[in-house]
């Protein structure tokens, strides 16, 4: 038995089965490979499920880490203060523009960052009412699960949930909502199911992450900011996979030239540590009573060590750029099988920056989704060494996510091997038919 049969036999009797995952074992990393248990290499276009923009192990990120070990792990911010936590909000505060003054707290996942983005919008406006969209994802907690906009499998079986959370359609041209029917919607929310003077927040994905890679229309962000000027709602952009230069932007909502009133952070904030931060209008910020926020791990000195120097590496190898040109050569790549004769499957290629998916569906027609299609080409990529992820609310989408780090020579070989993949896969269901 090899060593990666050895691990699923244990991890199927010591672990819940309630955590997915695949059935690869991790040895080693280094930038964009991995190497598992028994020694087979791998390509990640995963990075973590957008984790590690700077790579596995960047080495300036684990230079950051060592230094701060030597010093102390651990004090909570709520005991003892530190540098490192101190100058990472102050550079984040910098790096948003909300057309005001910032304010940050750290914390630790995604998922707190939004529940704590709520709890400060909530304080801020006295108002209980969030409205999320169809498709969102926002984490697993009860709150997080609430605001996410689909059921399997994150919600079924878990209820109740918490009371005075909305979901309005979400704009997706590709399955058939434009943005005028999208807002038709939220208008007919705010008239039918809570009035806009109850509403505390909207919270939004510029960049929508399990949901399938779904660009928010610019539009359709200038109209939530709009309602939310007029009616004295907040406005939080959740960037929680989007942001950190993975779009080509520090921040997806840049794209747009809309301003957030609050956003929340996590994933590629600290290269493969658990951080997380809010970022918003200091005025806003400062709402809740002190004491109100924070956590016992809430900015842990090595996440805050490691963040500062993501920031650090952002800038110096210009990775907003290299996500720019990472993107193009997967779009162009995609675009090219797609219009292949055959490949008809390949229904949408989408995606900013290094964030990028392709949606599968039966004869290209978007009504029909093509799940285990989706399912058997990563599985595919997987048997030749490419990691790769599916997301959307109906399973059929394929994300790309490879480090901003990543060496041309591994993004064409990772491309080369998907591109293997998908015509292997392709040319099977054909000769079936």
């Amino acid at each position: 038995m090899c060593k990666s049969s050895e691990l699923a036999t244990r991890r199927q009797v010591a672990v819940a089965r309630g955590v997915a995952g695949k059935a690869i074992y991790a040895a080693q990393a280094r930038n964009a490979e991995l190497w598992d248990v028994d020694g087979a290499r791998f390509v990640d276009f995963t990075a973590g499920i957008a984790v590690t923009n700077t790579g596995h192990r960047h080495p300036k990120v684990m230079a950051a880490v060592a230094k701060q070990a030597e010093a102390f792990t651990h004090t909570c911010f709520h005991v003892a203060g530190d540098e490192g936590y101190l100058r990472l909000c102050e550079r984040l505060n910098a790096l948003l523009d909300t057309g005001s003054e910032n304010k940050a707290i750290c914390l630790t996942t995604g998922v707190e960052a939004v529940e704590n983005a709520v709890k400060i919008a909530r304080a801020a406006t006295g108002r209980p009412g969030v409205v999320a969209f169809g498709g969102a994802f926002h984490g697993r907690t009860q709150l997080g699960m609430a605001l996410t906009g689909k059921v399997m499998p994150y919600k079924k079986g878990f209820g109740p949930l918490p009371g005075a959370i909305f979901h309005a359609p979400y704009p997706n041209a590709f399955h058939g909502i434009s943005v005028d029917e999208a807002l038709r919607g939220l208008d007919t929310l705010l008239t039918a199911d809570i009035a806009p003077e109850e509403v505390a927040a909207f919270i939004i994905e510029p960049v929508q992450g399990e949901g399938g890679f779904n660009v928010t229309p610019p539009a359709f962000l200038k109209a939530l900011r709009e309602r939310a000027d007029r009616h004295g709602i907040l406005l939080i952009a959740d960037e929680v996979q989007g942001g950190m230069a993975r779009t080509g932007r520090m921040f997806s909502i840049e794209h747009s030239g809309v301003k957030p009133d609050l956003v929340t952070l996590a994933k590629g904030l600290a290269g493969g540590f658990p951080l997380s931060a809010v970022v918003g209008r200091a005025d806003l910020m400062d709402s809740p009573h002190p004491g109100g926020l924070g956590g016992t791990y809430a900015g842990n000195p090595l996440a805050t060590a490691a963040a500062n120097a993501v920031l650090d590496v952002i800038e110096e190898e210009g990775l907003c750029e290299r996500a720019e040109h990472i993107g193009r050569r997967l779009k162009q790549a995609l675009t090219r099988m797609a219009a292949v004769v055959g490949h008809e499957a390949i229904g949408d290629v989408r995606g900013l920056g290094a964030m990028v998916a392709f949606e599968l569906v039966e004869a290209g027609d978007p009504a029909h989704p093509a799940p285990a299609l989706c399912a058997e080409i990563v599985a595919e990529a997987e048997r030749r060494g490419l990691i790769l992820l599916s997301c959307g609310t109906r399973a059929n989408v394929i994300r790309l996510l490879p480090a901003l780090t990543i060496e041309d020579a591994i993004l064409d070989e990772g491309i080369g091997l998907m591109q293997d993949a998908i015509r292997a896969v392709l040319g099977r269901v054909q000769k079936a038919a």
